[in-house]
């Protein structure tokens, strides 16, 4: 496992050198089915259980130094062909149980109902189609931050066990890669995010482009509304002290049924293994009232339709961009880029098993993290050096690679068979998507 050299010098203390545990761990996460330290430890035969577990559970490692380099990496590989986004999204894996650290009943958007779970903040860097994970930040839900013993147990760092939203975790995988150094030219996030002011306040002070979605029931102004004091109606009770906003907002989901044909424009935004990503887009600049600051606030609306297998689409999303510094298609393209980290995050949980991890502290959470984090920098690098001779690499044909590699199960001809054959019937299945869009345009 060459490719862990770049980080030999975190894996080790005064007294001792671990970085054979890091090797073997990662070896593990690639070779066995379950990715929890008993069926790595099982499958790989050589490492002793105990030894496995103090190394990720008690280890005195930095797992913030391993990520860190990993996004650098990341960042300084990304090839710069397009907008390099930092987008954000939140991952959640069902638990049983009460012990695992941060478990608790939430919304889990794995399962997309409330169920008993544990759920992170996740921070990819992204550009085209490429994408890796550069920052994780465990959400603790009130309960746990409240209990003091329940956290001692966990062994949360003190300092770590104030209650912070996922809008204040976001903010700050933010904060960090901005004092990291990783590159990035625009924030992005799903609705959740989009629909509190608060974020996209924070990311527009510190002078950043953001594009979040926002949820269909967004209330907007078409014109500035005036903050005004509500007259005293009454001698009676206290004088109005708040201002209040003069003007009719209308909900995005409601603007969009005024528009006409003409409002729309069609715009290609990339090219996928299904055919073109193309939908009509809508922009029009709004304003918000911000009432957490009682201000109003300028953002653009971008609007998307697609047509799909089960009907007609609709994303909408603010910006603090406009059309004067950026082209529809480069809106277009920052909105469409969310999709990455969804990706990104599926290849972790399927490929890597980090939706898998059965400890239970708040280290052993956070050293798994970084040796998966590290593992998809790898897997980056990989695709971007390859991609010349193999444009279709995955990281389920890297893991396939590096498991004959350890393992000599397989012949190394039987193997890129393997690989040939499942990018062969990708790349039908693409020639034939572009084929049905020409055939469809010649007509």
């Amino acid at each position: 496992m060459n490719y862990l050299s770049d980080y030999q010098e975190i894996f080790r203390n005064k007294t001792k050198k671990f970085f054979d545990k890091a090797q073997l761990y990662t070896q593990g996460i690639l070779v066995s089915h379950r990715c929890n330290i008993e069926h790595i430890t099982d499958n790989l035969a050589e490492p002793n259980y105990f030894q496995m577990q103090h190394f990720i559970t008690d280890s005195n490692w930095s797992y913030r130094d391993a990520i860190d380099i990993a996004a650098i990496q990341t960042s300084n590989s990304l090839r710069k062909v397009k907008l390099t986004g930092l987008i954000l999204d939140e991952s959640g894996v069902e638990k049983k149980g009460d012990k695992s650290v941060g478990v608790g009943w939430q919304y889990c958007g794995n399962v997309g109902k409330t169920a008993n779970s544990q759920v992170a903040v996740m921070g990819c860097l992204s550009n085209g189609d490429f994408a890796s994970m550069v920052d994780a930040r465990l959400y603790l839900p009130k309960d746990w931050c409240n209990d003091s013993q329940r956290c001692e147990k966990a062994g949360i760092p003190e300092q770590e066990r104030e209650f912070k939203t996922k809008i204040d975790l976001a903010y700050e995988i933010v904060l960090y890669q901005m004092e990291l150094g990783t590159s990035f030219d625009y924030v992005g996030a799903d609705g959740f995010y989009g629909n509190d002011c608060t974020l996209a306040h924070r990311i527009d002070r510190l002078g950043l482009l953001y594009m979040f979605d926002i949820r269909s029931n967004q209330s907007v102004y078409l014109e500035k509304p005036e903050l005004v004091l509500p007259e005293r109606k009454s001698n009676r009770g206290r004088a109005p002290m708040r201002l209040n906003v003069d003007g009719q907002s209308i909900k995005v989901s409601e603007y969009i049924e005024r528009l006409e044909g003409e409002d729309w424009e069609e715009i290609k935004i990339r090219k996928t293994t299904k055919g073109t990503l193309r939908g009509l887009f809508h922009f029009n600049e709004v304003f918000i009232w911000n009432r957490n600051d009682n201000q109003i606030e300028r953002r653009l609306l971008v609007i998307r339709k697609m047509k799909t297998k089960s009907g007609m689409e609709i994303k909408y999303s603010f910006t603090n961009a406009n059309l004067e510094q950026y082209t529809p298609k480069a809106l277009a393209y920052m909105q469409a880029q969310r999709f990455f980290i969804e990706h990104c995050i599926k290849e972790a949980k399927h490929i890597l098993g980090m939706d898998q991890f059965q400890t239970r502290k708040w280290l052993a959470w956070y050293h798994q993290v970084a040796l998966n984090i590290m593992t998809m920098c790898f897997m980056l690098k990989e695709k971007l050096f390859c991609f010349k001779d193999f444009p279709l690499l995955s990281a389920r044909d890297i893991k396939d690679w590096l498991c004959f590699n350890m393992s000599k199960e397989m012949t190394e001809m039987d193997v890129l068979k393997l690989i040939y054959d499942r990018h062969r019937r990708r790349q039908y299945d693409i020639n034939s998507c572009f084929l049905k869009e020409y055939a469809n345009v010649s007509k």
